[in-house]
């Protein structure tokens, strides 16, 4: 005799679905990939949403959380990942690349919210619970730099610095005016100090007052950093600016485009 509960059952086929798909996906395929009724799909669908498991996007399609150690959604978070998700597809179309999106608390612990990952062959993947330094990633670095000064100098004062690689900065002089040049530039960027061989990209991702509430972050295999770093540099810094624009951020954007033309290599 079979003992399984069918919603239970479903339920559980249902988050593997969604775990297993790298795009939001509609309740019209789920319907037809997993062959569930479509008023059961439904109810099944919103009472996940329900209980913080799922979103939707702007268009309506589904999207499983993946954040940190399983936790849902803060109240403030899923509105800002519906918001960026188009634009974090769109940049990981364009460049290529693995895009992310992470916030940072007032103890300075990084919290992934979401990620589209590169659809490349060899590429750049994180799970989204995995530890993060922030003092030698280019999305804590990011965070840190536009934290009150009060956090950042409590962070500093009791963090760690220890040496991943070989190209990790340790002295607390340089890190601090790495951090300053972050907020003077616009970006950071975290070249194989973590994992070797990868390098990020972030820039700011800020709400309609201004205040950095996000880092968009664009990780990809150092090589190809190499070959196009102008370029994607550029993309991060102007899909964060796009993604703050939805959010209602008034502020011109911070220089051209990479639409406006490829800009020279250097």
């Amino acid at each position: 005799m079979n003992s399984e509960v069918k919603s239970a059952g479903r339920i559980l086929d249902l988050l593997d679905y969604l775990s297993r798909r790298r795009e939001p996906v509609t309740l019209s395929q789920i319907i037809r990939d997993l062959g569930f009724p479509k008023s059961s799909a439904h109810g099944l669908l919103q009472t996940l949403a329900a209980r913080g498991h799922l979103t939707q996007d702007t268009r309506g399609r589904y999207i499983l959380i993946e954040t940190s150690h399983g936790f849902p959604f803060r109240q403030h978070e899923e509105p800002l990942v519906v918001t960026a998700r188009p634009f974090m597809e769109r940049l990981r179309d364009r460049s290529g690349e693995t895009v992310l999106l992470s916030t940072m608390n007032a103890h300075c612990e990084i919290r992934r919210l979401a990620k589209c990952v590169s659809n490349q062959p060899i590429r750049y993947d994180v799970n989204m619970d995995a530890a993060i330094a922030p003092y030698c990633t280019a999305t804590g670095r990011l965070l840190l730099a536009h934290a009150h000064p009060d956090v950042r100098d409590d962070y500093l004062s009791r963090v760690q610095l220890l040496t991943y690689t070989r190209h990790t900065v340790t002295d607390p002089q340089q890190l601090r005016r790495l951090l300053k040049s972050i907020c003077n530039d616009g970006y950071a960027v975290n070249d194989q100090e973590f994992v070797t061989g990868s390098t990020g990209i972030a820039a700011p991702v800020r709400d309609r007052d201004g205040n950095v509430v996000a880092a968009l972050n664009l990780g990809t295999l150092t090589s190809r950093f190499v070959e196009r770093r102008e370029l994607l540099i550029l993309m991060v810094r102007s899909f964060a600016h796009d993604i703050s624009r939805a959010l209602g951020y008034q502020a011109a954007r911070p220089g051209r485009t990479f639409d406006e033309g490829r800009p020279s290599r250097g």
